[in-house]
């Protein structure tokens, strides 16, 4: 199978050209490929594919094989990818996703592309389309039982579910530790990525995230737009945030009147090869 490495913020995905191979199990091919020992080393598998409905298709899986709905970094890495190698002339993309339809704007640079701004669509709020257990028509701040200590919450969607908590101290944080309760919390019936934020200042946010099927990652960028939403309407931040994660940082903007969320960043490619499934 060939392959090419790709990483946004270090947030890295093996991306396959579905429209040239087929790979017949994908799950079990995310598995292996994102094995760091026996594999190639990645938090997942990304396939790009014809759309009848888009310019492309993203097709994402974990490390552990589960299909994820979205990935923010994954799509800015998808829309470098098809510039650069030649699969569109086009600098504004749509691309299918099982969180829907997603639009890319691509900045160019000597024929390369640098940044890719990319419209995340709408926050979703509403606890039954997260998914989340709660009542009333949103999430915010509101307590959450974990091994023993209450948490304070704020849910958003961005086509993948999140919960978004506030700490003091991000960096002391034990995530292998406290990540799993937080992704198989009973309230959350599709598990949930859980984003751990603390607020700088009215523009900056910092955050860690344990990725639902992956673990810990160096960067999420729906995670991000989550934490960037939450922050919002908790009355933090203005409306134009910058997150920073573990891998570097991500511009987000929401626009409240037409609910839509837009995420700047980079993405890059690290290396080209062929793996024998």
């Amino acid at each position: 199978m060939k392959f090419t490495k790709m990483q946004g913020l270090g947030n890295d995905y093996v991306y396959v050209n579905c429209m040239e191979q087929m790979v017949e199990d994908a799950a079990e091919t995310a598995r292996r490929v994102s094995d760091r020992h026996f594999g190639i080393g990645s938090d997942g598998l990304i396939l790009i594919c014809p759309s009848d409905k888009a310019d492309f298709e993203m097709r994402m899986y974990n490390a552990d094989g589960s299909r994820g709905e979205m990935c923010g970094n994954g799509i800015r890495c998808v829309g470098k990818y098809v510039y650069d190698y030649g699969l569109t002339d086009k600098t504004s993309l749509s691309v299918e996703t099982l969180g829907g339809i997603k639009h890319l704007f691509l900045e160019v640079e000597d024929g390369k592309v640098s940044l890719v701004k990319v419209d995340m669509g709408p926050a979703i709020l509403e606890p039954e389309k997260i998914p989340v257990t709660a009542e009333g028509s949103r999430v915010v701040d509101e307590p959450l039982q974990v091994d023993g200590k209450t948490f304070r919450m704020t849910c958003v969607s961005m086509g993948n579910p999140h919960a978004v908590i506030y700490v003091d101290d991000v960096q002391g944080m034990d995530l292998e530790k406290t990540g799993p309760s937080f992704e198989n919390h009973e309230r959350f019936p599709n598990r949930i990525n859980t984003e751990f934020a603390h607020v700088l200042d009215r523009n900056t946010v910092e955050m860690r995230v344990w990725e639902r099927g992956s673990g810990e990652t160096l960067a999420c960028g729906t995670g991000a737009c989550a934490v960037a939403v939450a922050s919002i309407l908790n009355g933090y931040t203005e409306d134009q945030v910058t997150v920073r994660l573990l891998g570097g940082d991500l511009k987000i903007e929401w626009d409240r009147e037409t609910n839509k969320v837009y995420m700047t960043g980079p993405a890059e490619v690290v290396f080209d090869g062929e793996i024998r499934l």
